[in-house]
């Protein structure tokens, strides 16, 4: 370049690994109409045949723990970037934008219409015009419990067997063994 900046000749897919704001391109759509599919072929086999469907899981999902299950529909962006541990049940109609890393523990009980959101957006209008987009992980420690409809933010961290009621919104870390309630989630008890 003419005023001596380097190009940056990444991706935008490597932009998002790299948690860097990026923009849509095909290669996204791509990704992310396959992980669609995936979570369809999923959800179709799950009522019929109960290995097949794991097998389904273990393709859609980066990792998904022994003992555990998911009831369809999910919904997810890449499906790829997501890691559930051992023995955790999720309930139907789980919506998970993985862009960024979602890290689920073990032995972890999701309710029905739970929304893992890591996508974030610019708040100044321009960028926001331009689509641009970026992401923040979520971590859920071991033994949590999220009730019907939960909404955890980009970025939040759930401790280890912390309780969040049901149409809670997380918009910031939790930490272990407490019960939080309400918009934004505050914690009401320890345990």
């Amino acid at each position: 370049m003419s005023d001596g900046e380097p190009t940056d000749t990444r991706t935008q897919y490597e932009r998002v690994l790299a948690g860097d704001w990026y923009e849509g391109d095909a290669e996204i759509a791509a990704l992310t109409a396959a992980a669609q599919r995936r979570a369809a072929r999923f959800a179709e086999l799950a009522a019929t045949d109960e290995d097949a469907a794991r097998e389904a899981l273990a393709d859609l999902l980066g990792t998904f723990g022994e003992g555990g299950w998911i009831r369809p529909p999910i919904h997810v962006d890449f499906g790829r970037h997501t890691h559930i541990g051992p023995r955790t049940f999720i309930n139907f109609g789980l919506v998970l934008l993985d862009v960024a890393p979602v890290h689920i523990g073990a032995d972890c009980m999701i309710g029905p219409n739970v929304q893992l959101l890591t996508p974030i957006h610019p708040v100044e209008p321009e960028p926001r015009r331009a689509k641009l987009e970026s992401a923040r992980p979520i971590t859920i420690g071991d033994n949590v419990w999220l009730g019907g409809g939960v909404i955890v933010c980009p970025g939040v961290t759930i401790g280890d067997n912390t309780v969040v009621g049901a149409g809670s919104v997380v918009t910031k870390d939790l930490p272990a063994n407490v019960v939080a309630v309400g918009n934004p989630a505050r914690v009401t008890k320890h345990l």
